[in-house]
């Protein structure tokens, strides 16, 4: 099973991005019909929620996490906000594929009106 974690640089203080709400959801797909008429919807399901604490990291989003399609959710807009600062994006999400076997961990460097993410280790 792969863990996902998540780390947040404000790039404009040049700190830690302490109090981000985190969200993770999985994309489940749900089947109707039966035989050769079978049709899947698929819908992002909620998986856990977390804050990033005083160094920017959220550690417990998911330890043992199967394979398939995630996304993380960041709200910005209530972090900038409480800083005195707006934003373009008031929520970024990242959608990845997890092989279930890894570690993800997923930084993002933000600023007011950009980010950048990757694949960290």
């Amino acid at each position: 099973m792969s863990a996902i974690t998540t780390h947040v640089l404000d790039v404009v203080l040049g700190k830690p991005a302490a109090g981000i709400r985190v969200r993770l959801d999985k994309l489940e797909a749900h089947w109707s019909g039966d035989g050769t008429d079978r049709v899947a919807d698929f819908d992002w399901v909620e998986i856990s929620t977390s804050m990033t604490d005083a160094d920017g990291r959220c550690r417990d989003l998911r330890l043992d996490a199967a394979e398939g399609i995630y996304r993380l959710s960041y709200d910005t807009s209530a972090y900038l906000a409480g800083k005195g600062r707006i934003s373009i994006y008031p929520e970024i999400s990242i959608t990845f594929n997890c092989d279930g076997t890894e570690h993800y961990h997923l930084p993002v460097l933000l600023s007011d009106n950009g980010y950048t993410t990757y694949r960290g280790s």
